[in-house]
């Protein structure tokens, strides 16, 4: 579930971060940044936060190895705020409320659909927190080639139990909203899937939302999230090219 890690080290917003540009999806303001005849894309999911940040410093990383990367606003300008005082998590189950997964998953392959339209054929997801449960909905089907989920909540055995697609699941080991023990269990149960390729790894010493909110000038930090960085982009080379 949602917990009070998955708004550490909230992002300094800045609506000009990036070297992409912002543009309409259909009806969906998203971050759009791509290589040049790139003929495979990945959709960034973000956690509840914002679409902002670090998510487009790595979708600029993701577009730079070769990708048309997207990173749409699931929350139509409503990101979940902190509040002040000792809960800053206050508010969220009525934030979840307005933003149903479901109504994520149906925008989502919009997206996909405006992908297509630009000669994009072939297409990952990845999602971060939140955006986990989406990219699993996506992998229940058809559409994606690969996903990626990174410090993933709100999932259970059971959406794992169906994914289709190839799955790489990147967890840390100071989570409480997916601790070790469950990311594990997703594996084992991925690993009884011999038609579905997987790749399961827990970092160790990092904590949830290790991947995009992470102290740049922290050395440590910003191996770790690198180093994901590079298994996610591994995954996707493999599967979109």
């Amino acid at each position: 579930m949602a917990g009070p890690q998955c708004c550490a080290s909230p992002p300094q917003l800045d609506p000009g971060a990036g070297i992409g540009r912002v543009e309409t999806f259909q009806h969906l303001s998203a971050y759009v940044t791509a290589s040049p005849d790139a003929k495979a894309g990945v959709i960034l999911i973000s956690d509840i936060l914002v679409f902002k940040c670090g998510h487009r410093k790595l979708a600029d990383k993701v577009a730079a190895a070769g990708y048309f990367v997207v990173v749409p606003d699931f929350f139509y300008g409503d990101p979940f705020i902190l509040g002040s005082g000792d809960n800053p998590f206050a508010g969220v189950q009525d934030w979840l409320k307005r933003h149903e997964k479901a109504k994520a998953f149906e925008d989502s392959t919009k997206v996909i659909e405006v992908l297509k339209s630009r000669g994009i054929s072939a297409i990952g997801a990845a999602g971060f927190c939140w955006g986990a449960k989406v990219v699993v909905e996506l992998a229940k089907g058809e559409v994606l080639k690969a996903g990626v989920l990174l410090h993933p909540s709100l999932l259970t055995v059971d959406d794992i139990k169906v994914v289709k697609a190839p799955l790489a699941i990147l967890g840390a080991e100071i989570d409480k909203s997916s601790p070790p023990e469950l990311i594990q269990q997703f594996g084992a149960i991925l690993s009884a899937k011999p038609e579905v390729d997987s790749f399961v790894k827990i970092y160790p010493g990092v904590a949830h939302g290790w991947t995009v909110r992470y102290d740049e000038n922290d050395e440590v930090a910003v191996k770790n999230a690198e180093e994901a960085h590079v298994d996610m982009l591994e995954w996707f080379n493999k599967y979109l090219n």
